[in-house]
């Protein structure tokens, strides 16, 4: 994404009285509206603290490590829409954010990650805990500062706090040496800020002459479909799609980032499609003869060979980000906008022009027969499934939860087999794919929404990358649950093993190779997740028996602080359907 130019300092601009630069920096927070930030101190960023430590308008949650205060931050973000923050100290405190930084820019999540850095004076001498944080995060951020003077604070927050929630969101870094952070000033904040750029300061919309263009489209087409991803829930347009797929008569069928964007028990949903996704949407979308990609960015694990993707279409791609067009697949029709701008111009010019939705009686009797065929399933087993276990607790929590997972083949389950009818409920690290990001996650996002049931569906190995953040929810009394998949494997590199390397296990056996535990030996199961949550204070339970599943997630959920409910599995499962990685439909695996 490129880097926007320096926004000018609005002429109606507010003096304050003296302060400290780290006291300015909390001002402009609360003047940004944040509530809370999850932050780790060290000697780069003790100005910092000491400075949230005098006032009571934010909440400062300390995480057990960067990386999850980081996650914990998306979370935030993800769960509730704004942006998330989080703060680390200068060197390896700042590098411990690099994953989430990442993993923000790839799913386009707001964040701002605040890090102290040495003196100005030792900048680029490799001073003690030094790092070059502004350079090396310049491919992963939507914007990077190293502030320099104090009085360059105020203009600084303001235009990362708008660069990151506006437009496409992405994560914006502040990096502020020691000196600046201890500098004494009269601060001056901006009321306003104004870019060079014109679409720094308010998205592109699309040209009513476009959209029309588009209505003729589909008022020709017989086999149409929407590719819905997440840019629908950045732009808060759920409600615009909804409606938009209804009145034009057109399947639904999103991308895991975009899971909830549409309801999933509509009769126009197909779920989500791509590697892993429902079968019938991604035969829908190899048959369709009109593509309506809306928010998404044809991300390989959708696309699978991109020459043969949606062959028989043509492709509409409306999206915020101009330089997302024929990247990845080429489009007939290209418009770059605010997607919920065009959706409801869509609606209000089908309703000016009395559009009638084209006749796809035919097409939604097909779509209708693949689902009745091909729906997600799994096969009975004397032992606990994993996909049973994602299904049990989505008939126990009525659907009403927000899921955090961690990265393997629980993170597919997850989204299998719990439907989502509202957007902002399955959040999971889906571009970068970060294992451990799941719990932290979850901690976010119950902060963020301390009303909602908030699970984390995890796998042990993802588990196990942030275990550390239960000794954060215990002390900060964050009721942040977790639900692991227990198969004592690496799960989705065994299934690629099983698939593609002839079952050689290499390096993916989490406990002893020699003697590993399972539900048929229990003994051995390794580590202990019900002591290692006791030892944090946190309440654990493992499950072996297919009776003792329902009762335990029901304790679980009735519980009224941080949870862990270890779920022993057999790592014989496998995630279908599943598209090898750059095939096409005509290779999926259905079993």
């Amino acid at each position: 994404m490129k880097k926007e130019p320096t926004a000018a300092v609005s002429p109606k601009a507010e003096s304050s009285r003296e302060m400290k630069g780290a006291d300015c920096v909390v001002e402009c927070l609360i003047r940004e509206g944040v509530d809370v930030i999850f932050a780790y101190p060290g000697g780069a960023s003790q100005e910092l603290h000491q400075a949230l430590a005098r006032t009571d308008k934010i909440r400062v949650i300390l995480p057990r490590h960067e990386q999850g205060g980081s996650f914990a931050a998306e979370g935030y973000a993800r769960a509730t829409g704004k942006v998330g923050v989080c703060m680390a100290t200068s060197g390896p405190g700042a590098t411990n954010l690099v994953s989430a930084i990442a993993d923000a820019y790839m799913d386009s999540i707001p964040l701002v990650a605040i890090t102290g850095q040495v003196y100005s004076k030792y900048i680029g001498k490799m001073a003690f805990q030094e790092t070059d944080f502004y350079g090396m995060t310049l491919p992963i951020v939507k914007h990077s500062y190293l502030a320099l003077s104090a009085h360059d604070l105020p203009r600084i927050f303001k235009e990362a706090f708008h660069l990151a929630r506006t437009g496409r969101p992405g994560p914006v870094i502040i990096d502020i040496p020691k000196d600046v952070q201890q500098a004494r000033f009269h601060p001056t904040y901006p009321a306003t800020i104004e870019f060079r750029n014109p679409h720094a300061n308010t998205p592109p919309i699309a040209s009513d002459e476009s959209l029309q263009h588009v209505l003729s489209l589909i008022a020709e087409a017989r086999r149409p479909v929407i590719y819905a991803g997440g840019g629908i829930i950045s732009a808060e347009a759920h409600a615009e799609l909804k409606a938009f797929a209804e009145t034009a008569n057109i399947p639904v069928a999103t991308t895991l980032m975009g899971v909830g964007a549409f309801p999933e028990t509509h009769p126009l949903s197909m779920q989500w499609f791509g590697m892993h996704g429902a079968a019938y949407g991604n035969w829908a979308v190899d048959q369709c003869d009109l593509l309506l990609c809306l928010g998404a960015r044809f991300d390989d694990r959708i696309t699978g060979d991109t020459k043969h993707f949606a062959a028989q279409a043509r492709i509409v791609h409306i999206d915020v980000d101009a330089s997302e067009h024929h990247k990845n697949k080429r489009a007939h029709v290209a418009i770059t906008s605010d997607v919920r701008h065009a959706l409801g111009r869509l609606l209000s010019l089908a309703a000016a022009q009395k559009f009638a939705a084209p006749d796809t009686s035919a097409w939604q009797a097909q779509i209708a027969t693949w689902k009745r065929d091909h729906p997600f399933r799994f096969e009975e087993s004397r032992h606990i499934v994993p996909q049973e276990a994602v299904q049990a607790l989505y008939e126990l929590t009525k659907g009403d939860a927000i899921i955090t997972t961690g990265v393997g083949q629980h993170q597919m389950w997850a989204a299998q087999f719990y439907r989502f009818n509202e957007p902002r409920r399955y959040i999971s690290s889906l571009g970068l794919g970060a294992m451990g990001f799941g719990y932290p996650a979850a901690m976010g996002a119950k902060v963020a929404c301390p009303h909602k049931q908030v699970i984390d569906i995890d796998g042990d190995g993802s588990f196990m990358m942030n275990i550390q953040e239960l000794a954060t929810c215990r002390i900060e009394k964050i009721a942040a649950k977790a639900m692991i998949l227990n198969n004592q494997h690496l799960g989705m590199v065994v299934q690629w093993e099983d698939r593609f390397y002839g079952s050689v296990r290499g390096n993916t056996i989490l406990g002893d190779e020699t003697n590993v535990g399972s539900p048929d030996n229990p003994d051995a199961l390794y580590p202990d997740f019900v002591k290692i949550a006791e030892g944090f204070g946190v309440k654990g339970r493992r499950v072996l028996k297919k009776a003792d599943l329902r009762p335990a997630i029901q304790e679980m959920l009735d519980h009224d602080g941080p949870y862990v409910l270890d779920v022993v599995v057999p790592y014989t499962e496998h995630v279908l359907p599943m598209i090898p990685a750059g095939r096409t439909v005509k290779d999926m695996l259905l079993k």
